[in-house]
């Protein structure tokens, strides 16, 4: 195949095109009602109360955190296994970041782990847990929430993985990703690679009204215009700076691309997991080859992650047949900034276990039968030639 196939690809069609073109013939290219109505439909989506649009997924975390109240020194738990934007917001904000190792069949934080952490660490040394829906795999955020409260911590969900994911409850209740249900506030991705490809862009969910009104007033500089709020009452034009925050705003543009691939989001993720089963069914007897997340239900596979011994070969041998695998991630904790604040190899062994062996196969939506063979067949052929 002369085409080369990337990891992760949108999937732009004529209608996504259609909607960006109306918005661009319109009065507004920013602050205008698409953003408004990206929110509600978003909203809808996940199941939330509210939702917010910001620049991206980073500033939809580090607003998260600083509503959230973080003050300086305070220590946030997240997973090693992320992008590093996820543990950076809390060093934007002036707290200190820890981690806790992941489970080795889930890929996310491990609730034991984290239990015996908070128990062993003098009362008050935490403020919070963000946990992380890694490659589309859902946390069981009810358990999350009962940990989190037994130490009086908040919580901040990174569900940029999975979008339309879902868990089921102690009491078999479906809960989806992100839905507020458990978390004080949830975030998303809308970056190309994502199930929803708005160019950039990000969203914050919760269903708590003071949070929500919390994030507005922090996305745009800190300014409050609402006649209720504001300390004086003057003209239309008036406004006020309440507090330092934020050119975080997400433009019409992008919010209409949003709206338009929304509005397809779980035919998009009925095709992630086609691809997935395709795959499983392929290598699930290669015994060099070691599948992760075999469990479909409620999972968005945002990426397609196996684990082999001969990672850095087939790694090679698949781009030299033009296929463009990815490693996800580097653990936060190996990355030179974080070394050099403290951190060490070896502090989180289950993580730099799971990084030596792991790689991202091709998966999104506009992957065709002809490529998902071929990409079968290559791996195939390294594993048998």
């Amino acid at each position: 195949m002369r085409k080369n196939i990337p990891y992760g690809r949108q999937r732009i069609l004529e209608e996504d095109i259609d909607a960006v073109v109306d918005t661009l013939k319109s009065d507004f290219l920013t602050q205008g009602p698409k953003v408004k109505e990206f929110e509600e439909n978003f909203a809808r989506y996940i199941g939330s109360k509210y939702a917010v649009a910001v620049a991206n997924g980073t500033a939809a975390l580090h607003l998260s955190v600083l509503s959230l109240g973080i003050k300086k020194g305070a220590k946030v738990i997240t997973s090693p296994l992320t992008f590093v934007a996820t543990a950076n917001a809390v060093l934007y904000a002036g707290g200190e970041i820890d981690f806790c190792d992941i489970d080795p069949n889930t890929l996310l934080i491990d609730i034991n782990l984290l239990r015996k952490k908070l128990s062993d660490a003098p009362k008050g040394t935490y403020c919070g847990i963000i946990p992380v829906d890694f490659a589309g795999a859902s946390i069981q955020m009810d358990e999350f929430k009962s940990l989190a409260d037994e130490y009086n911590l908040w919580l901040l969900e990174d569900a940029c993985h999975a979008p339309g994911g879902y868990f089921f409850n102690s009491s078999k209740v479906k809960n989806n990703c992100g839905n507020g249900n458990y978390a004080d506030l949830a975030i998303f991705s809308f970056h190309p690679v994502k199930h929803i490809a708005a160019g950039e862009g990000g969203m914050i969910t919760t269903n708590d009204f003071k949070l929500y009104k919390k994030l507005l007033t922090l996305r745009t500089h800190g300014i409050n215009k609402s006649t209720e709020e504001i300390e004086k009452n003057h003209e239309d034009w008036y406004y006020e700076m309440q507090e330092l925050g934020y050119n975080y705003r997400l433009n019409e543009i992008s919010c209409s691309l949003g709206i338009s691939q929304l509005n397809r989001a779980e035919e998009e993720l009925f095709k992630r997991n086609q691809i997935a089963r395709s795959y499983f069914e392929a290598f699930k007897n290669i015994s060099e080859i070691q599948l992760m997340n075999e469990n479909l239900e409620g999972h968005a596979f945002h990426l397609f992650i196996i684990k082999t011994k001969k990672r850095n070969k087939l790694y090679e041998y698949l781009k030299s047949k033009n296929i463009s695998p990815q490693i996800h991630y580097i653990p936060v904790h190996l990355q030179p900034y974080y070394q050099n604040i403290g951190f060490n190899h070896g502090d989180y062994p289950i993580v730099e276990d799971y990084y030596q062996d792991c790689i991202t196969l091709p998966l999104f939506p506009s992957l065709t039968e002809e490529e998902i063979k071929y990409i079968i067949s290559v791996v195939k052929s390294f594993f048998y030639e």
